[in-house]
């Protein structure tokens, strides 16, 4: 009797709040954890502060509701009300909150009575690469006792949560990203002879400051003055959209290099895109672990980044790429020369990132750690009648 009084019991909601899903590594991070996880373990639903694109058609689990509450700019406490309406409709189990923008719904969760509230750290603002904004961070401190559980991506978002900050390391949880390694695969080898081949230096990622494109731009045409004999064989491809798009676009004119540079816009043939990479670069001026770098290591690419965040617990320099200094153009295309002129070299050091990921960054990996959490946060707020339910089931 037990069983059937259960199996037709919904799995527990989870209610994950983003600022605006579009195209980026966050974003792609959260859909494969909820195509990745056991629909008979959680359902979901994803609440946007602003809206969405059509980014979100890659979630490909049927019955994930999608909610935009359209926030203007600005403070807007009335968008606290829309959310505690919402919530209290749905009355998820869990509340997954992601960056700065969202952390303060916490609160707006717990006083719709929602058990449990999770908050992921995944990267700082370009504004504040250090993370020491003051207001911020008594944010942070304040809405501590409304969030069960910090969760950082890198073990230098860890590092700050605790020792900047200052979250209890009790109230942190350290989960690293992770990405589907069936997906993101090497490309076929080819017998075509490495000097008939272009040579593509590829970046994926949203066009703005924190990512800082701009250096990457004139690393390349520092690059093709430097190799002048290989220039008809070098090509910058830069895959995202983002507000920077046409300053990027007048900048790759003024440096004479329109024709070996492709502004892809945004992209949903990632992986094909990665596999047509020699390297991958990543400029960025602040990271926490970033999906995009996990991928081009999943498809064997050397990857050539600024030593930030943390993307050096991830790339090991001269091993599986090289860091950099951020915000430094010739070091970034001294970096990318070497594996121009030695492609035996960037063979080695793609096969090498691509035996790191399967080992360390797979996406099974990052949603069993999230099961895991959510399960023992869920069984610290079930009543003695839910965890017997929950037992039986």
């Amino acid at each position: 009797m037990a069983a059937s009084s259960t199996a037709g019991r919904e799995p527990a909601l989870v209610v994950h709040l983003i600022y605006r899903l579009d195209f980026g590594g966050l974003e792609a991070l959260l859909v494969d954890c909820i195509n990745h996880m056991p629909p008979e373990r959680y359902r979901h639903a994803v609440v946007c502060l602003t809206g969405y694109t059509e980014f979100a058609q890659r979630i490909a689990r049927p019955g994930v509701a999608l909610y935009a509450l359209d926030k203007p700019q600005g403070l807007a406490p009335g968008i606290h009300l829309d959310l505690w309406r919402l919530l209290r409709r749905l009355r998820p189990a869990i509340l997954h909150t992601y960056n700065f923008g969202c952390a303060e719904y916490a609160f707006t969760a717990w006083a719709a009575g929602v058990p449990v509230r999770i908050h992921a750290e995944h990267g700082r603002d370009a504004r504040d690469p250090q993370g020491l904004n003051r207001k911020h961070n008594l944010l942070r401190r304040a809405l501590s006792p409304w969030i069960d559980r910090f969760v950082p991506v890198s073990h230098d978002l860890a590092r700050w949560l605790t020792g900047v900050v200052g979250i209890a390391p009790r109230k942190t949880e350290l989960i690293m990203n992770g990405v589907d390694t069936a997906r993101f695969a090497p490309a076929p080898a080819t017998a075509t002879p490495d000097a008939a081949r272009p040579f593509t230096i590829g970046t994926v990622g949203r066009l703005q400051d924190v990512k800082d494109q701009a250096t990457l731009v004139a690393a390349f045409a520092l690059l093709c003055q430097r190799m002048p004999e290989r220039r008809a064989t070098l090509k910058l491809a830069i895959v995202g959209d983002g507000p920077l798009r046409e300053a990027l676009a007048q900048q790759v004119r003024a440096a004479g290099i329109e024709d070996r540079v492709w502004l892809a816009g945004a992209r949903h043939d990632i992986p094909e895109l990665m596999r047509e990479f020699s390297v991958f670069a990543l400029p960025s001026i602040a990271e926490g672990t970033p999906v995009t770098v996990l991928e081009a290591m999943a498809c064997a690419l050397p990857v050539v980044a600024s030593a930030v965040g943390g993307i050096p617990d991830v790339v090991q320099d001269g091993v599986h790429g090289r860091l950099v200094p951020p915000s430094d153009p010739a070091a970034l295309a001294d970096a990318l020369a070497a594996y121009v002129a030695d492609p035996d070299r960037a063979r080695a050091h793609g096969a090498a990132a691509r035996v790191r990921i399967e080992q360390h960054y797979s996406v099974a990996a990052m949603v069993n750690a999230y099961l895991g959490l959510y399960d023992r946060l869920r069984a610290v707020t079930l009543t003695p009648e839910e965890m017997n339910r929950t037992c039986a089931e």
